[in-house]
């Protein structure tokens, strides 16, 4: 243990950094707005401050919608609105009707579900007499049973004179698009009157990613990814930034243990070979037993601190 973070320690001293720069988890210190980022979360701000009651937003796996839900519910936190969020909606009609009311710190243990629904709704009028909007976030929402997604209607149902009394949005997998285009969910889908696709980064966005990402994570020197580099990660990730920051981060390691100042198309492709998911290139597999041990070395730290 000792030993892997002594390299650690001497890998962030090396570049400057003060944190891991490609972390896994979704920190929103970290938070780099590329062009997909930012054109979903002007679709989300616009329609909550137009005061929609439903909202969506899809992505495929590991294109950033956990850390733009995040980013979504610091901002919320900021302007004072009321945040209800449900990062597990795999539950039961009345386990999420009390998963809100628990949200809402409301006193529910000991109540029916038609006394916590009533409670909700008076909490739910309180905060709008009191000129608070609530927003109910659902991340995963394609999990959602289908029961479930009934009782999310109901929810949006609560309305008083002239607006909603709670907001909805909804992030997903594709399968979420698939999952409303059921003709039993038409007036559920009916009611969404906004909705985005958070798609997977471009060239242009993959560069300005990778240096943004450094810089707030303590680096203070110029790019260092080659640009041939560049293009190679673009075409192993497909743009998708879980796999963005996976081969980023090994690629420096590799970088690193050999003593370089720049990140190279081989230190990118080692990156790649060793990542399960990764678009494998026309490069083959040249892959040197330095870098196998810097790699493995690596991941098995990763797993250790990351995930605990």
């Amino acid at each position: 243990m000792s030993t892997g973070v002594n390299l650690v320690a001497g890998f962030q001293s090396y570049y400057g950094f003060s944190q891991q720069p490609f972390s896994l988890a979704p920190n929103t210190e970290l938070y780099v707005e590329t062009k997909p980022q930012l054109e979903c979360f002007n679709v989300l701000s616009y329609a909550l401050q137009a005061g929609e009651g439903f909202i969506k937003i899809t992505g495929e796996v590991g294109t950033g919608k956990t850390l733009l839900c995040r980013r979504l519910l610091n901002s919320l936190n900021e302007e004072g609105i009321v945040s209800v969020y449900i990062p597990n909606p795999s539950l039961t009609p009345e386990g999420l009707w009390r998963a809100i009311g628990h949200e809402l710190n409301l006193d529910i243990n000991d109540l029916d579900i038609y006394q916590v629904q009533e409670k909700i709704q008076q909490q739910l009028l309180i905060a709008a007499q009191n000129g608070r909007a609530v927003v109910l976030v659902v991340d995963e929402a394609q999990c959602i049973p289908e029961d479930s997604l009934e009782a999310l209607r109901l929810i949006s149902n609560l309305e008083a004179e002239s607006r909603n009394l709670i907001q909805i949005v909804l992030f997903g997998q594709p399968e979420l698009n698939t999952l409303l285009a059921e003709n039993r969910f038409r007036q559920l889908q009916q009611r969404i009157t906004y909705s985005a696709e958070l798609v997977p980064m471009d060239e242009d966005s993959l560069q300005h990613y990778i240096q943004q990402r450094m810089v707030l994570a303590g680096y203070r020197g110029m790019p260092i990814f080659e640009k041939k580099a560049l293009k190679l990660m673009v075409k192993a990730t497909e743009g998708v930034p879980r796999l963005i920051n996976i081969i980023a981060q090994k690629s420096l390691f590799s970088a690193y243990g050999s003593n370089q100042q720049n990140v190279s198309v081989r230190d990118v492709q080692a990156a790649i070979n060793d990542t399960e998911g990764a678009k494998k290139t026309g490069l083959g597999n040249r892959f040197y037993w330095r870098e196998v041990s810097l790699l493995v070395l690596l991941t098995s730290w990763v797993a250790i601190h990351e995930f605990g």
